[in-house]
């Protein structure tokens, strides 16, 4: 007779997962004392994984929880408009955690509703995970966390993970034959533009691109890192990039809902003159760190791009952006004013 976790791993698969697993909720214990020793490496962290704490403790919000079903699902496969290339980090162009309209959401919600089918009782939460997600992949046997942080199959980074808590007690686990970092390797920790990835496996999140660019730096104006931001708008990319176990792993075969439709827009000169009703509409629902009143960060996000990469048709747009209603806007353009006359 076909075990409950076979049947869900059997679904995953039917489903275009590349890889699912399943494990008991007590393999998770050594995820808390992981957390703590991430905080002790990196003290100044602590404000910020704060709000994850309760990732450590399942069973205090979940007491019913027994078993974890993890599923990776991967999107390096997809089209990556010019106007977006570099600009706008690859997981937020094909964050399948909010657009409905892509098959990986619809999948999640089928596998959901297959493993209710079965008599489950499930949680998840698809934004933000409800265990420590590459913890919980890498117990299962889905793959390997590396240097950079992030969590790697065969086929890469490029990975959105999910998990569902379940009330039964079930374990299927994978085997996972990822190679290790190279010996000696250094290049993610070399290539992070503020340093926030210090040592392998350590960082400051605070300091991360990707955390200044959409729901951290609040006051980028007056943050000097901000100048070695690059090409960056929203999110950073650069220590996947760089990393030679990603290379050659994305494919651009097939397009992504609606985004080709979009990127059009997102261009730093129409970032720029942006209407806030176009952005709550269009733009903000995808990109959620944001919130729907927030247009005034991408914005911020875009002067200190043109800043990072100044060019004199930025000119007007940045002089533009000296009267701006909005203080945090115009105190940008001010500061870069005087930055680039300087």
């Amino acid at each position: 007779m076909t075990s409950k976790a076979q049947l869900i791993q059997e679904r995953a698969y039917q489903l275009g997962y590349e890889k699912c697993g399943i494990i008991p909720v007590s393999a998770l214990e050594g995820y808390a004392e992981k957390f703590s020793e991430r905080i002790q490496r990196v003290p100044a962290s602590e404000m910020f994984y704060q709000r994850q704490r309760h990732l450590t403790q399942p069973h205090e919000h979940y007491p019913w929880a027994k078993s974890v079903v993890v599923l990776v699902a991967g999107y390096g496969k997809y089209k990556i408009p010019e106007a977006v290339k570099g600009h706008i980090a690859k997981a937020y162009l094909f964050d399948v955690r909010c657009d409905a309209g892509s098959e990986e959401f619809q999948n999640s919600q089928a596998m959901e509703q297959f493993m209710e089918g079965l008599g489950l009782k499930v949680a998840t939460n698809r934004k933000f995970g409800v265990v420590g997600l590459r913890w919980a992949a890498m117990q299962a046997g889905l793959g390997i966390i590396r240097r950079n942080n992030f969590f790697y199959t065969q086929a890469g980074s490029w990975m959105h993970l999910e998990a569902w808590l379940t009330d039964e007690e079930m374990e299927l686990k994978e085997s996972s034959d990822v190679r290790p970092c190279p010996e000696g390797c250094n290049r993610c920790v070399t290539a992070c533009p503020t340093r926030s990835l210090s040592t392998p496996y350590t960082m400051l999140p605070n300091t991360c691109v990707s955390f200044m660019t959409t729901f951290g730096g609040r006051n980028l104006p007056q943050e000097s890192l901000r100048k070695t931001f690059g090409n960056c708008i929203y999110g950073c990319d650069i220590c996947q990039d760089v990393c030679p176990m990603n290379k050659g792993k994305w494919q651009e075969e097939e397009n992504f809902p609606g985004l080709a439709e979009l990127s059009p827009a997102l261009t730093p000169e129409n970032i720029l003159q942006m209407e806030d009703d176009f952005y709550r509409e269009k733009v903000q629902p995808k990109f959620f760190y944001l919130s729907p009143d927030e247009l005034w960060k991408w914005k911020v996000n875009v002067l200190s791009f043109m800043r990072n990469n100044y060019q004199e048709k930025y000119k007007t747009y940045i002089l533009a952006a000296c009267e701006s209603d909005n203080e945090k806007i115009r105190e940008m353009a001010q500061v870069i004013s005087g930055e680039l006359a300087g």
